[in-house]
């Protein structure tokens, strides 16, 4: 059996895979988001080990045959937060996350003290990478930062609670800034421009290469034995780029999950951050990738459903299924920039909006629109894509709202591109960490990496998409109008 820990930013999910390549068991256990200042998003690291000791106890009590047969472990998880251990591996602080926006100040300052960041990183200085948070805590935190030995991301913080061996991998660390992309290796240029080196670091081996071995503690606490591996492991969207098998030029997907990625595959370092896709290493050797990113996605689905008093997402989509296509026209435009926003705007002071309300504006008319504007959101990212000279015809669908087949038609209208779906899709990183394990036990790529069975396809519809497109530009006027007003939120 082979062992997935997939490390997200709303919950921690673990699944077996066994050497046939299907999936065996699953279980989880949620994680919640700190935010005690604006702009701010925080979390304990000490939380993300109690979440998987959960989770694996959890398991064990269904699948303990199963799950006693474990010989590797991979890892994946939320790419870019900031675990700072001291000389004794203390944690320091909580993590600073992903969608954190407090840096933004700081992202001016690194791009002042390298010139050639966007050259060898492929990315635009934003606060969402590594990097300028250990910016703002020098500057904020001066004391702290002097005790710094370790910084570590939080799947590698797991597998550091795992085996006491501190080890990323390309994937994961592109998106720090701090790592030259093309050699996929520290750039000790940009660390230095962050008053760090190359020893606080912690050493890179591919993601599906061994890169520690289980503790006889942990082992023996979880009934395994001794000798489980643990795989490098990758940054979630890159992990469930291998659960589905996006692993050649040309492949692609979409993740739906708090956050909104468009995944596409390159043989080589293809940057362009002038239009803020990100250009990161891939979980393969030799394979980099292009994304883009917004920032909340079924993120803005739950947050509604909090908002409007629905008893939950589902019964959300119920309502937004039983209206009648006319009135969708007359629905309010929604802007999802509940934590900034990144492609293509790189403004992390972006904030959400409804607009258009009237007496007539129902629960279901709003919630349409929630799913309309994450969906427009998209539709920015892919324009920013193809800007870059990438050709999409066809994008798999994963995460939590690819289990909504009305959303994953309206994605399809919006981008005019076909949309598929795939056995297990919404297993996302898990899926492939399990997967980069079977990897570093021995199995091959093409072994390891099949893409899972079609369960449906999405064809774009030529009337809804020209229809859509008249309610895309407004929702694009509004950004560029709202975004000259004062904002509304402090902005620490």
């Amino acid at each position: 059996m082979f062992f997935g820990i997939d490390l997200g930013t709303s919950e921690l999910k673990l699944l077996l895979l066994d050497e046939e390549g299907a999936v065996v068991g699953q279980a989880g256990a949620p994680l919640t988001v700190s935010r005690p200042q604006p702009l701010w998003a925080e979390q304990q690291p000490q939380h993300w080990w109690e979440a998987t000791e959960a989770a694996v106890a959890r398991l064990r009590q269904t699948h303990p045959q199963a799950f006693s047969r474990v010989r590797a472990i991979g890892l994946s998880g939320q790419m870019h937060g900031a675990v700072l251990l001291d000389a004794a591996d203390q944690v320091l602080r909580p993590a600073i996350l992903w969608n954190d926006g407090r840096s933004h100040a700081q992202c001016q300052e690194l791009s002042e003290r390298a010139p050639r960041l966007a050259q060898i990183a492929g990315n635009l200085a934003m606060p969402g990478f590594t990097a300028p948070k250990l910016l703002w805590i020098r500057q904020h935190e001066s004391e702290l930062f002097e005790r710094i030995r370790s910084v570590l991301l939080p799947k590698d913080y797991l597998r550091f609670r795992l085996s006491g061996e501190k080890v990323s991998d390309p994937s994961d660390a592109a998106g720090t800034l701090w790592l030259d992309v093309a050699k996929r290796d520290w750039s000790d240029e940009l660390l230095a421009a962050c008053h760090l080196s190359r020893a606080q670091m912690p050493r890179l081996v591919e993601s599906n290469q061994v890169s520690a071995t289980l503790s006889p503690e942990i082992a023996q606490a979880w009934g395994l034995g001794t000798g489980v591996l643990i795989a490098g492991g990758a940054g979630d969207n890159a992990a469930s780029a291998i659960g589905i098998g996006a692993v050649e030029p040309g492949d692609g997907f979409i993740s739906l999950g708090t956050s909104g990625v468009m995944f596409v595959v390159n043989d080589c370092y293809r940057p362009n951050p002038a239009s803020a896709v990100h250009a990161f290493c891939h979980a393969l050797p030799q394979r980099w990738h292009q994304m883009s990113v917004m920032l909340s996605a079924a993120s803005c689905l739950t947050w509604f459903a909090q908002l409007s008093g629905a008893a939950d997402e589902a019964q959300l989509l119920g309502e937004v299924a039983s209206l009648p296509a006319a009135f969708l026209a007359d629905a309010p435009i929604f802007l999802p920039y509940l934590a900034g926003e990144r492609t293509p705007h790189n403004d992390p002071f972006a904030q959400g909006a409804f607009f258009g309300l009237n007496h007539e504006s129902t629960r279901a008319l709003c919630a349409y629109a929630v799913l309309e504007g994450v969906s427009f959101g998209l539709a920015d990212g892919l324009a920013a894509l193809q800007a870059a000279g990438t050709v999409i015809e066809r994008l798999s669908l994963v995460g939590g709202g690819a289990r909504s087949s009305l959303w994953a038609q309206l994605i399809a209208d919006v981008l005019d591109v076909q949309i598929v779906l795939h056995a297990g899709a919404e297993t996302g990183g898990a899926l492939g960490a399990a997967r980069l394990a079977w990897m570093a036990h021995g199995a091959s790529q093409e072994q390891a990496c099949a893409k899972p069975a079609i369960t449906a396809t999405y064809h774009p519809n030529a009337l809804r998409h020209g229809r859509l497109q008249q309610r895309l530009q407004h929702y694009r006027d509004l950004y560029q109008r709202l975004k000259s007003l004062p904002r509304l939120a402090a902005s620490s």
